[in-house]
């Protein structure tokens, strides 16, 4: 393992000491490993490269016209995506589905975004990690 020093002004470094102990963090090395592989994460989802694992929410109106049959449609066009879904009736008029998506992380987002932008689907969010060498058991392999 290598070492390196890092200079902070004083009040970046006290807030950088209260994230950690807010945390729970054992020290201010295991607090920089985390947010290093977060950004470094976070920037090869952003250039979609390789594969992910990924929640993806979305809320809708289950009444909207023709949006239970499109949003299907849209999951069977990318059934190799999914390890899983739930779905959970909010109210008389709104769902919550959940999917749990495993794939290449351009087609990943790809799907999140066709789903999001269905006329009736209200809120959508992806979160996205990176994998490298996870197979998850899944019909498409």
């Amino acid at each position: 393992m290598d070492r390196f020093t890092v200079s902070l002004e004083e009040e970046l470094l006290a807030r950088f000491d209260a994230h950690i102990r807010d945390r729970g963090y054992a020290n201010r090395s295991e607090a920089v490993r985390d947010i290093l592989r977060r950004t470094l994460e976070a920037e090869r989802l952003e250039a979609e490269e390789g594969d992910c694992v990924a929640c993806f929410s979305y809320v809708y109106d289950h009444g909207a016209r023709e949006l239970s049959r499109r949003l299907t449609e849209t999951a069977h066009a990318h059934h190799g995506l999914t390890l899983s879904t739930l779905h959970v009736h909010l109210d008389h008029d709104t769902c919550m589905e959940a999917a749990i998506l495993h794939g290449p992380a351009a087609e990943v987002r790809r799907y999140a975004d066709a789903v999001a932008a269905e006329t009736g689907v209200r809120h959508g969010s992806l979160n996205a990690v990176p994998v490298d060498g996870a197979h998850p058991h899944h019909p498409r392999d």
